[in-house]
């Protein structure tokens, strides 16, 4: 079986590829183990093509496109002769994608055309009260049209994108896997006191703005607490940063309080976990969120959002605490209940490693992956 993964997310040596590209990382790796070849197609940041080996997973990325106008066609274009490529070299039995990725791929492949719903173009706009837009719905619609089968990162995404695309498709929901002896049971000596942890990218979408507004009222019980932001900047359309947006709320009463890290390596991240009393993740919309899994399966207890996946993710009062999302008032509060009651905090962080072993157990979710890959092929 060979199995081509479309993202250009997949980490560099040495840095976060964002989401997709953790969950690629660790199922090719896997997948590899297991006999299974494995190529990822992507676009790269620089105007080179870059191929790399990264533990038998071989990653072809792209020089980015100069087209002035339409870009992502010339992209689809690019990637395509890419896969031709490798399929004269080694037969390509599945091409796995994200929402937009098969837009204009043909309908008619000798290999399957697999989406990944880790929340599209619509998912994500109507969640987040804002209208699609035509010309990305259009691309989506589309793409979904050319695919042969679906698999959802989560029940709730794959509801709501089969109701706001019209489309009654037939979809299994594999949840995403992690490395949980990467992200092992953290030692609760290594604690700071009072530090929170939020990780993801630094943009609206991820409430990361709460966060900040809700530090004010922490500080007012607990003077010495640290938020430490760590995560990759997002950048409106006119080019400025959101980063230097959120640090317009971010008054001298405390700055000592925020430390704005930026984006970290990966293998980088279990540290930084690991010294955290909390882990917390006010994202207004998520999928399937993988940085909130990573904490559950450190043992931390993680205050997260009350939003449809998250509450996949969470069990409400036993792993963790989901506050309202746009909500700096109740997440403050949600933070401070657990700042002081440090052995319910504790007690939450063993139950979330008990429930991430059970429930995402990466092993099993390898498995299930690769059943459905073999089903596809039947």
């Amino acid at each position: 079986m060979h199995i081509i993964y479309l993202t250009n997310e997949y980490p560099k040596k040495g840095t976060n590829g964002g989401g997709i590209g953790s969950v690629v990382h660790f199922l090719g790796r896997q997948l590899v183990s297991k006999g299974i070849r494995v190529s990822v197609v992507g676009m790269n940041n620089c105007t080179m093509n870059e191929n790399d080996n990264d533990n038998g997973v071989q990653v072809y990325r792209l020089a980015k496109s100069t087209w002035k106008f339409a870009k992502f066609y010339d992209n689809t274009k690019r990637i395509l002769k890419k896969i031709n490529e490798i399929n004269s070299v080694h037969s390509v039995d599945i091409v796995e994608g994200s929402e937009l990725n098969f837009s204009f791929f043909p309908k008619n492949t000798k290999y399957k055309k697999l989406i990944r719903l880790h929340g599209g173009h619509h998912f994500f706009a109507i969640e987040l009260n804002k209208k699609p837009a035509l010309w990305r719905g259009f691309q989506e619609r589309k793409s979904f049209r050319n695919a042969d089968s679906f698999v959802a990162v989560s029940n709730y995404v794959g509801l709501k994108t089969r109701i706001y695309l019209q489309n009654n498709f037939d979809y299994k929901t594999i949840y995403n896997s992690i490395n949980i002896n990467k992200f092992n049971e953290s030692n609760t000596k290594k604690i700071s006191k009072n530090t929170l942890l939020f990780v993801g990218t630094v943009c609206e979408k991820k409430g990361v703005k709460d966060l900040v507004l809700a530090m004010y009222n922490i500080k007012k019980e607990f003077p010495d607490v640290i938020l430490k932001i760590v995560g990759r900047d997002w950048f409106f359309p006119n080019g400025n940063s959101y980063t230097k947006y959120l640090k317009e709320y971010i008054s001298k009463d405390i700055e000592k309080n925020i430390q704005i890290l930026g984006p970290l390596p990966h293998n980088e991240i279990p540290t930084l976990i690991e010294s955290a009393e909390i882990c917390v993740f006010p994202s207004h919309m998520e999928a399937m969120p993988i940085a909130w899994l990573e904490g559950l399966s450190m043992g931390k207890p993680v205050v997260g959002t009350n939003i449809g996946p998250g509450r996949e993710a969470i069990i409400q009062g036993e792993t963790g605490i989901l506050a309202e999302p746009n909500s700096p008032e109740d997440l403050s509060n949600k933070i401070k209940y657990l700042l002081n009651n440090k052995s319910k905090a504790l007690e939450m962080g063993k139950h979330a490693r008990e429930d991430i072993l059970s429930r995402f157990n990466s092993e099993t979710i390898v498995n299930q992956n690769i059943a459905f890959y073999k089903f596809l092929l039947d």
